[in-house]
């Protein structure tokens, strides 16, 4: 008999998927010092407003990052409990899994 597999929310797959893109890493990377507003963002990366909000957009969803408005600026900032809900994700493979070998498949596996 196998063991049913709970999947991860949505939420930590979305963390992942975010992280995906070396571009959204650099975004997190220059977010890791301070609070840091779209134009900063756009004159340290070298991309333009329209392709930076859409990996914006991306961080916010997996809510890896928190926006506000001022005036007629949004800032960013890490929105750090997110990262640890991402880091215990992973922290109990290294914890609950146990490397044990493959068992033998059998025909009656099928």
């Amino acid at each position: 008999m196998r063991k049913a597999i709970s999947l991860p929310s949505e939420l930590i797959v979305a963390g992942f998927h975010a992280l995906a893109e070396p571009l959204r890493v650099k975004v997190l990377e220059l977010l890791r010092e301070n609070e840091l507003c779209v134009c900063d963002l756009c004159e340290a990366l070298d991309v333009a407003q329209s392709k930076l909000s859409f990996h914006l957009k991306t961080l916010r969803d997996a809510q890896l990052v928190r926006s506000r408005q001022q005036g007629r600026w949004i800032y960013y900032s890490l929105n750090l409990p997110q990262f640890v809900v991402l880091e215990q994700y992973l922290s109990e493979f290294r914890r609950y899994s146990p490397m044990l070998p493959a068992r033998p498949c059998t025909d009656d596996d099928q």
